[in-house]
C-alpha cells in the first residue's frame, strides 16, 4: 500500500506548489480530479488531451518529485436529467487522457437519474414506501442507468480503464448492495472506491463492507467522519445543513483518526482487513475537515498511516508439503 491524495485535499496551492507540499509530506502518489463538481484546480483536461508537450511537461513535473498518478477523478451526476451529457462528456474524455498515461483507474459516482421521465430533478429513493418508490427505482436502474452503465463499461474495456465507483449519498450506488447490483449488471470493469466516512454516517461498517466488496476494491480514499451525538440522538443522521454549520451538525467530515472511536486501531485494522481482502492499492487521503488548515489536517492523517499503513508484502508463506 502506498500514501496518495487527492489533489483538490489542498485546492488552495498551485500546481507546483502542492507537488513540493505532498513530496515534502511523504506523498509518493497523487489523485487528480478532471472536472464535474471538482473545478480541477491542478489538471487542464482539455489542454492535456489536445498537446502531447504538456501531458510530458506534466507528467515530467510530478516524476521530479518522485511522485506516480495513482487515478483521476471525475465525480459528477452523469446521470442527471438536465446536465448529465456534460459530465458524461468530462467521464468519457478523462478515461481518454487515463488511457494516454497509462493510468488503469477512473474514479466516479454511479450517477442518480430522476424519479420518471420528464423531471428535471435526480431523486434519491431510501425507503420502501410509499409504493411509488419501487417505480421510480424500477426507472432509473433498468431503463437509465443498467443501460448508461454497460456502455462506459465498454468503453473504459476499449481502453484498458476500470471505473471505481464511490458509494456515496444521494447517489444510485450508496453502498455495498447498490455497488454489487451495478457491477453484476455491467461486469467487472466496474468495482468500488471504498470512502469508509461514508458508510460511517450511514450507519454501515466500513470493516465489514470490505469482506462483502472483497475482490471488487478499486481504489480507497482515507477520510473520517464523526458522529456528534448531542444532535444525531434527537435529529437522526440525515442532516440537510451545510458544512459551514459543522457544530450544528448530525455529522462531519474529519481528519484521519478524530472520528471513528476505535482511532489508530481501527485504521490499522482497516489497512489489515483491504490487504486480506485482496486490495494492496493506494490509500488516498481526501480532506474535508472544515474546522482545520488543509496542510495541517493532510500532515496529521499522513502521521496516522504511516504507523499503520502496510507497505511491504507478507513475510509468512505457506510451508510446502
Amino acid at each position: 500500500m502506498r500514501i496518495s491524495m487527492v489533489t483538490d485535499s489542498l485546492a488552495h496551492l498551485g500546481f507546483e506548489e502542492l507537488l513540493d507540499t505532498a513530496a515534502g509530506l511523504g506523498i509518493t502518489q497523487l489523485e487528480f480530479p478532471t472536472g464535474g463538481w471538482s473545478s480541477a484546480p491542478h489538471l487542464d483536461l482539455d489542454r492535456l488531451l489536445a498537446d502531447a508537450g504538456a501531458r510530458n511537461a506534466f507528467s515530467d513535473a510530478l516524476e521530479r518529485r518522485g511522485i506516480t498518478i495513482s487515478a483521476l477523478n471525475a465525480n459528477g451526476n452523469q446521470l442527471h436529467p438536465v446536465i448529465g451529457p456534460q459530465v458524461d462528456r468530462v467521464l468519457h474524455r478523462t478515461v481518454d487522457l487515463a488511457s494516454l498515461l497509462g493510468i488503469g483507474t477512473v474514479v466516479c459516482m454511479s450517477g442518480l437519474p430522476a424519479g420518471a421521465p420528464g423531471d428535471r430533478t435526480p431523486n434519491w429513493v431510501t425507503t420502501s414506501w410509499p409504493p411509488e418508490t419501487q417505480e421510480i427505482l424500477n426507472h432509473q436502474w433498468n431503463e437509465v442507468a443498467i443501460p448508461y452503465w454497460k456502455d462506459l463499461a465498454g468503453y473504459g474495456r476499449d481502453k484498458g480503464v476500470r471505473f471505481a465507483v464511490e458509494m456515496h449519498g444521494d447517489q444510485l450506488v450508496y453502498n455495498a448492495a447498490t455497488l454489487l447490483r451495478l457491477r453484476e449488471a455491467v461486469g467487472e470493469t466496474v468495482g468500488a472506491n471504498l470512502d469508509p466516512s461514508h458508510p460511517m454516517w450511514m450507519g454501515a461498517d466500513p470493516l465489514a463492507m470490505i469482506r462483502a466488496l472483497r475482490g471488487a476494491v478499486f481504489n480507497v480514499h482515507a477520510k473520517d467522519s464523526r458522529r456528534q451525538p448531542q444532535v444525531a440522538d434527537v435529529n437522526g443522521m440525515l442532516d440537510t445543513q451545510p458544512p459551514e454549520r459543522s457544530y450544528d451538525r448530525s455529522w462531519n467530515y474529519v481528519t484521519l483518526g478524530l472520528g471513528h472511536p476505535g482511532g489508530q486501531q481501527f485504521w490499522g485494522r482497516f489497512c489489515a482487513d483491504l490487504r486480506a481482502g485482496g486490495y494492496d492499492g493506494p490509500l488516498a487521503i481526501e480532506h474535508e475537515d472544515v474546522a482545520m488548515d488543509a496542510v495541517e489536517g493532510v500532515a496529521q492523517t499522513v502521521r496516522l498511516l504511516s504507523e499503520v499503513l502496510l507497505v511491504g508484502p507478507p513475510s509468512w508463506k505457506p510451508q510446502a508439503i
